[in-house]
C-alpha cells in the first residue's frame, strides 16, 4: 500500500459517520451519510499537494500560481495556503453535490448564470493585464460580486455557514482594492506570477477546463 492509499483510508476512518445529521423525520437515510462523508473526506485532503489526485495539468498550475500571488501580496504561506484550501474544498464540494445530483432546476440555472459571470471576470483580469493602462477597478469588483452573489445562489441550499464563509473569504480576498490595484499596475511587483497565471488561464479557458 502506497503511503497516499495509507492516508485516503486513514481519513476513511477519522470521520465520525454518525456524528453526520442524517435523520429526517425519524428515517435513517444511507444515501445523505455518503454524500456527507464524501464532502468531508475530500475537504480533509484539500491540500496544495493532494489536489493534483484531483485536478490535472493547467488547473493545477493555475493554483500553484495563485498560491504564489497570494503568498506575495500577504507575506505570509498560511494565510496564502488558507485561500488555496478554502477554493479547492469549495471545488471539490461542489463537485460531489454535482455528481450525486443534488441541484435543483434553479440551482442549475444559476450555475449557468454563475458560468457567464465567471467567463466574464475572467477575460476581464486577461484583458488588463495584457493591455496598459485598461484596468478598471470598479469594473473588475462589480464582475467579481455579480459572480460571488451567483454561486452563492448555486450552493446555498446544500452548503453549511462554514463553507459559505469560505465562499465569502475567497471572493473578498480576490476582490480587494490594494490588492487588484498592486496586481494590475504597469510596474506590479506580481508581474512575473501575474503572467504565468494569464497564460494558466487562456491555456484553461482554450481546453475548456475552466
Amino acid at each position: 500500500m502506497t503511503t497516499e492509499s495509507i492516508r485516503q483510508t486513514l481519513l476513511l476512518w477519522t470521520v465520525d459517520y454518525w456524528s453526520l445529521d442524517v435523520m429526517t423525520e425519524g428515517t435513517f437515510k444511507a444515501h445523505d451519510i455518503g454524500l456527507r462523508a464524501q464532502k468531508k473526506i475530500l475537504s480533509r485532503m484539500a491540500t496544495k499537494n493532494i489536489v493534483k489526485t484531483f485536478i490535472d495539468g493547467t488547473t493545477a498550475s493555475l493554483l500553484d500560481n495563485v498560491y504564489k500571488l497570494c503568498k506575495l501580496h500577504t507575506g505570509n504561506k498560511k494565510e496564502a495556503e488558507k485561500i488555496i484550501k478554502n477554493i479547492i474544498k469549495i471545488v471539490i464540494k461542489i463537485g460531489v453535490l454535482n455528481k450525486n445530483d443534488q441541484f435543483n432546476k434553479e440551482e442549475q440555472e444559476a450555475a449557468e448564470l454563475f458560468k457567464k459571470k465567471f467567463l466574464n471576470t475572467q477575460l476581464s483580469v486577461v484583458s488588463f493585464y495584457e493591455v496598459d493602462f485598461s484596468f478598471d477597478l470598479p469594473y473588475i469588483q462589480k464582475s467579481f460580486a455579480e459572480s460571488h452573489d451567483a454561486l452563492k445562489a448555486v450552493v446555498r441550499r446544500n452548503l453549511t455557514d462554514k463553507s459559505m464563509n469560505r465562499i465569502d473569504e475567497v471572493f473578498s480576498f480576490f476582490s480587494d482594492a490594494n490588492f487588484l490595484e498592486t496586481a494590475f499596475k504597469p510596474d506590479s511587483p506580481y508581474k512575473d506570477v501575474m503572467g504565468k497565471i494569464i497564460a494558466d488561464i487562456n491555456k484553461a479557458m482554450d481546453s475548456g477546463d475552466i
